[in-house]
């Protein structure tokens, strides 16, 4: 497909948009290469899983990928968490005439940050999405059509708590490091809560404790734009046409926050679409509008609606230190490491909230670092490269697994 875009460059994307067009090489050393999508099912027996809400699901399946090579004593596991609208194909490519990689392949691979010679690393697809794990498109095994809004809502913690089990599953009881980026850092952040004594690190990156009223405002228009499409049918419109418009519509709205004004004006400015003058009509007059539409059509029509509802309803919800006993008591046992990372033009996400964070866990006398990276593309910049961002990514990674080496060698000798 014809870039509609050539002054963006070929990489460039929205931060929670997997569907990226980079194109690599099949002999790129640095490439994971071809890589394939596993399912399991899991919660096919015995107890179900039980949501923060009261509501329980049973079976659940999970989309996932892996990347490099499990050690003996599978003391090399990172978990990747994806943002909002991703996915479990992290990095590579799934076919080889196909140059499209994985939203987080410039991170994953051969001497990468995330070092597959190295480590071991596993991204699922989050509970209530719409690439392989269980969500409101899947079926309902009681009733044979797809869950739509009888789907259960989820929090962070439901969809950390799916992941341990796929984890359990896979005879990994502990990971090195749990990593991610906007929403994924949210999981990665909800990993060291709840599972402390499984977490080595984590890396919470462009990513806040709680959402701003501004955020839950954003999210709410988006819900609103889907909602109020006339193709939604409250939700049951897998046999018919689907709200594409409004989920166009939430997405345009939502891809303008990931990005800077000064990146909007570098790449855009008052830039005409294919025309030298206006059109003195309601046409789409400039390279920005246009390139909105192009973003908003290419989601509405690949992404289901009513994940959307429900990963935005999951973040608003996400908030683990609401007061200060219940902070206290959710830090207590936390003692990994933690790497707080933000930059200057997120205003999504802006480097306020990450501070947030940071001062709550000093409060706590937590073991946490902070860096702030400057960057001219907002929210987008935790997926694009940055050489100092990916050398701290790998200092601390590294840093980390040293660490646990040496205490294992202290413990055996």
């Amino acid at each position: 497909m014809e870039n509609p875009f050539p002054n963006l460059g070929p990489g460039y994307q929205g931060v929670e948009c997997p569907y990226v067009m980079n194109s690599i090489s099949m002999n790129d050393s640095s490439s994971v290469g071809l890589v394939a999508t596993q399912t399991v099912t899991l919660f096919d027996q015995g107890e179900p899983l039980r949501l923060d809400s009261g509501a329980t699901l049973q079976p659940i399946q999970v989309a996932f990928e892996t990347y490099g090579q499990r050690s003996s004593n599978s003391d090399n596991v990172i978990l990747i968490c994806h943002a909002l609208s991703g996915n479990a194909h992290a990095a590579g490519r799934h076919h080889a005439d196909n140059p499209k990689t994985g939203w987080w392949d410039g991170f994953i691979g051969p001497g990468k940050p995330f070092d597959t010679d190295r480590f071991f690393i596993i991204c699922a697809n989050n509970l209530g999405g719409c690439d392989g794990t269980s969500g409101p498109s899947s079926i309902d095994p009681n009733t044979g059509k797809p869950y739509a809004l009888d789907f259960p809502l989820i929090t962070i913690g439901d969809i950390a708590r799916l992941q341990k089990a796929l984890l359990n599953h896979l005879g990994i009881n502990q990971v090195l490091a749990v990593a991610g980026g906007s929403m994924g850092g949210m999981i990665a952040l909800q990993w060291a809560l709840d599972y402390p004594d499984s977490v080595a690190g984590a890396l919470i990156i462009a990513s806040t404790p709680r959402l701003s009223a501004q955020n839950i405002a954003f999210n709410a228009v988006a819900r609103q734009a889907i909602t109020q499409d006339p193709d939604f049918n409250q939700g049951d419109y897998y046999q018919g046409s689907k709200p594409e418009r409004g989920l166009s519509v939430a997405r345009m709205m939502a891809h303008i926050t990931y990005l800077s004004e000064k990146g909007l004006h570098e790449k855009f400015g008052r830039r005409l679409q294919n025309r030298e003058s206006f059109s003195f009509a309601l046409e789409t007059d400039f390279a920005v509008e246009s390139y909105l539409k192009h973003q908003g059509s290419t989601f509405g029509k690949k992404f289901d609606a009513n994940t959307y509802l429900y990963i935005t309803k999951a973040m608003d919800y996400f908030d683990p230190f609401p007061d200060p006993e219940t902070t206290a008591r959710r830090l207590k046992k936390v003692h990994s490491r933690l790497f707080v990372m933000s930059f200057d033009t997120d205003w999504r996400f802006d480097s306020s909230r990450s501070k947030e964070l940071v001062r709550i866990l000093n409060l706590h006398q937590k073991n946490v670092s902070y860096q702030e990276f400057h960057s001219p593309h907002g929210h987008d910049s935790f997926l694009l490269h940055d050489h100092e961002y990916k050398l701290s990514l790998s200092a601390f990674i590294n840093r980390l697994y040293n660490e646990q080496l040496h205490r294992r060698t202290q413990g055996n000798s």
